[in-house]
C-alpha cells in the first residue's frame, strides 16, 4: 500500500512562562491508503498534539510546528497557505474531536450546521445541501435523519452528537479521517457502536483512519498498526498483533500490563512506577529511563534512535533493539 500521509521529524513547541517547550519531538510515521493507524500513550504523551499539528490547528498565539515534514498525498501541509489548508480540511481530511459539543454550535440546528459545511467547501450547491445532510446522517446511522436535521445538539444523546460530528467530517468524502479520542466521553456500549461505525465506514468508503486513543482495547479491535508515544516522542511502532504479542519497548509492556487488556476479571491492574517527566526537565537520554526496569547506563546518557525491533517494527530502545530485554 502506498503512503497517503507521511510524517517525518515532527516537532511542536508551545510558549510558556518558562520559555518555549517541545511537546512533540522528532515524531515520524506513515499511514497507507485504506489503513487504520492508532497513536497511543498516556495523557500528556503528545498524541493529540500530533493530530492537531497534522490538521494545522495548533493555536498560533501559543504554539507552532517547529520542525518536520507532513506530506498528505504528496502535498506539504506545513507549507500550505491557510486558505488552502482550510480547503484541505474540508474536502480531503476530516476530523472528529473528543467532545462533540465543542464542534457543534448549540444555537443552530443540526441540519443547518452540516449544510453550511457542505456549502462552504463547495461540495454541493445550496439547494441540495439539506438533502445531502440528511443522506450523511443516514450514512452514519442516525435514525429518522429527516427529523434530526431540525433538532439542536442538546436534543441529541452523546452518541448521536458524535455521529453528527462523523457525518460532518465525511461531508467531503475525505481520503483520511483523523479521530482524536472519539469515544472518551461516551459510555462503553456507545463507544463500541461509534468504533464499529468508523471501522465500517472506512471499509465502505475506502478511507484511511488515524485514531488517537489511550484505550488499548480499542486499538486491538480496529487498528492495523500502532504508534506508541511517551513524553512527546515515539517509542515503538509496528503491526498491532505483533506488538500486542511481543511488545519490545519496556514502556509498551508497561502500558499493556496496566491496561489489563487480556487480564482475568477482578485481577488487580499493574502500575508503571514513577511519573512522566515534565517537558522543561526532560532526561538527557531516553525519556523513559528513570522509570525503566531494564535501563542501562547508556540509556541515561544518550537518546535512542528509531531502531529495528524483533517484531518487525521499530523501537526507540537500546536494550530492546539488541534483543537483550
Amino acid at each position: 500500500m502506498s503512503a497517503l500521509l507521511e510524517v517525518e521529524g515532527l516537532g511542536v513547541d508551545y510558549d510558556t512562562v518558562r520559555g518555549p517547550l517541545r511537546a512533540v519531538d522528532g515524531v515520524g510515521f506513515a499511514v497507507a491508503r485504506g489503513e487504520t493507524v492508532a497513536i497511543v500513550g498516556e495523557s500528556g504523551s503528545g498524541k493529540s498534539t500530533v493530530a492537531h499539528a497534522l490538521m494545522r490547528l495548533i493555536p498560533r498565539a501559543s504554539g507552532r510546528i517547529a520542525q518536520g515534514v507532513v506530506r498528505f498525498d504528496g502535498v506539504d501541509l506545513v507549507g500550505l497557505a491557510e486558505p488552502e489548508m482550510r480547503a484541505m480540511r474540508g474536502r480531503r481530511i476530516g476530523m472528529v474531536f473528543q467532545d462533540p459539543m465543542m464542534g457543534l454550535n448549540p444555537v443552530h440546528r443540526i441540519g443547518r450546521q452540516i449544510a453550511e459545511a457542505l456549502i462552504e467547501h463547495g461540495i454541493v450547491p445550496p439547494r441540495a445541501a439539506m438533502d445531502r445532510a440528511i443522506e450523511l446522517l443516514a450514512l452514519v446511522g442516525v435514525p429518522a435523519p429527516a427529523e434530526r436535521v431540525r433538532q439542536f445538539p442538546h436534543n441529541l444523546s452523546g452518541g448521536m452528537r458524535q455521529r453528527v460530528m462523523i457525518a460532518m467530517a465525511l461531508a467531503g468524502n475525505p481520503a483520511l479521517l483523523v479521530a482524536d479520542e472519539p469515544t472518551t466521553a461516551l459510555d462503553v456500549t456507545v463507544q463500541a457502536q461509534v468504533l464499529a461505525l468508523i471501522d465500517g465506514l472506512k471499509a465502505r468508503l475506502g478511507m484511511a483512519v488515524l485514531l488517537i486513543t489511550h484505550d488499548l482495547a480499542v486499538v486491538s479491535e480496529v487498528a492495523d498498526r500502532i504508534v506508541v508515544m511517551y513524553a512527546g516522542r515515539k517509542v515503538e511502532e509496528g503491526r498491532v498483533e505483533a506488538i500486542f504479542a511481543t511488545p519490545a519497548h519496556p514502556y509498551t509492556r508497561g502500558l499493556l500490563g496496566a491496561s489489563d487488556w487480556d487480564g482475568e476479571p477482578g485481577e488487580r491492574l499493574r502500575e508503571i512506577p514513577g511519573t512522566v517527566p515534565p517537558l522543561d526537565r526532560m532526561p538527557r537520554g531516553c525519556a523513559f529511563a528513570p522509570r525503566c526496569p531494564v535501563a542501562q547506563e547508556r540509556c541515561h546518557a544518550a537518546r535512542p534512535t528509531d531502531l529495528p525491533a524483533a517484531h518487525g517494527g521499530r523501537v526507540a530502545c537500546f536494550v530492546a533493539a539488541t534483543g537483550a530485554a
